[in-house]
């Protein structure tokens, strides 16, 4: 049931996210910056046409490799191979946040397009990126402790008659011993089932913060006029989408969701830049990048996204993994896990030089 209303409310925020281009399409023009025409508009169109394909494949097989590699050792939770390919995909969310999403933000937002006040008298990116930071480490932790409360309430009339079941029986230390042995097989159910919940809270609100992204830069790639700027952007996001996705399909694997949710959460992911940049190429000839409305919700949307992505890089994969007993005590596999960070930010980050 919780999982049924998170993708309504996921769906219900994805159409008002595709309905944004309606509210930012007038033309305020910006006199210090004028759109720019460009003749080749056929040959613009073939590049979007191809970059919906490229970036929907990518997208589609970089979400389902760890998904569907639940068999192959590689992507096994109890291999060390797992904790690489983790620390890569968290590396890959991290640049994401930090070097694509954020200074998109504060060009947005700190654009001459805009009225000095109130939008130079305050950094509002930043604020809004910390304000989304803290609001989704108070989801995560009220949906965990919510979650761990109503568990134990459910589970505690039961254990106590367990434990009363044995009180008038003559054989006491052979009873306490198997009273012992249910509340320990109690205590790590309880573990198990909290870690799993914990895992479908980071996978949604980690999908959420993906989505408001890749819809953005959809409509931006979509509404573009330029061939020389869209030919390398769509090869960029291409490489950009499948990472992004390998990271979101890990956490989407270890939660261990139903089929349809699953199904669910792998064409939420993979259709909504194709979708993005479909509703761009629609709008093109009217929607006004430069305009204040698109401005300030581009800037607005992008510093929350950044926050949300920054926070879950940070807290729920990094710090969960790399402060692991199982990673504390193996120095081989802290030397690859820090190696692998730094490959997938790095990686992610050089291609912030064309996207």
């Amino acid at each position: 049931m919780k999982v049924r209303h998170s993708t309504i409310f996921s769906l219900v925020f994805l159409c008002f996210l595709f309905n944004l281009p309606l509210f930012v399409s007038a033309e305020g023009e910006c006199e210090t910056e004028s759109r720019k025409k460009d003749n080749a508009e056929t040959r613009a169109l073939k590049y979007k046409t191809g970059g919906i394909l490229s970036i929907l494949i990518a997208s589609g097989i970089g979400v389902s490799m760890p998904i569907l590699g639940k068999r192959v050792s590689a992507f096994d939770p109890e291999n060390n191979l797992f904790f690489l390919i983790k620390a890569i995909a968290a590396g890959v969310i991290l640049s994401t946040g930090f070097v694509h999403i954020l200074p998109d933000a504060f060009d947005s937002l700190n654009s001459p397009c805009l009225s000095s006040r109130p939008w130079n008298d305050f950094p509002f990116t930043g604020f809004v990126a910390m304000v989304s930071a803290i609001m989704t480490m108070m989801i995560d932790c009220f949906a965990t402790g919510f979650y761990q409360r109503s568990h134990f309430n459910k589970a505690l009339p039961v254990t106590e008659e367990m434990s009363g079941g044995h009180e008038g029986h003559v054989h006491v230390h052979t009873h306490a011993t198997h009273g012992h042995a249910h509340g320990s097989a109690f205590v790590a159910e309880n573990s198990a089932q909290s870690d799993l919940f914990r895992h479908r809270v980071v996978s949604q609100v980690l999908e959420l913060g993906i989505v408001v992204h890749s819809v953005i830069i959809g409509i931006s790639l979509g509404a573009s006029q330029s061939a020389k700027t869209i030919k390398p952007l769509v090869a960029a996001l291409t490489f950009h989408q499948f990472f992004e996705g390998m990271g979101l399909g890990g956490c989407i694997s270890q939660a261990k969701f139903k089929s349809r949710a699953i199904v669910v959460m792998v064409l939420f992911f993979s259709l909504t830049t194709p979708i993005g940049i479909g509703i761009g190429i629609g709008l093109s000839r009217w929607y006004n990048e430069n305009s204040s409305t698109a401005l300030i919700v581009e800037g607005i949307l992008n510093s929350a996204s950044a926050g949300i992505l920054i926070y879950m890089a940070m807290v729920d994969l990094l710090a969960a993994d790399f402060m692991n007993p199982r990673m504390q005590s193996n120095f081989k596999l802290q030397i690859g896990a820090n190696f692998a960070l730094l490959l997938g930010s790095g990686c992610m980050s050089l291609l912030a030089r064309w996207a």
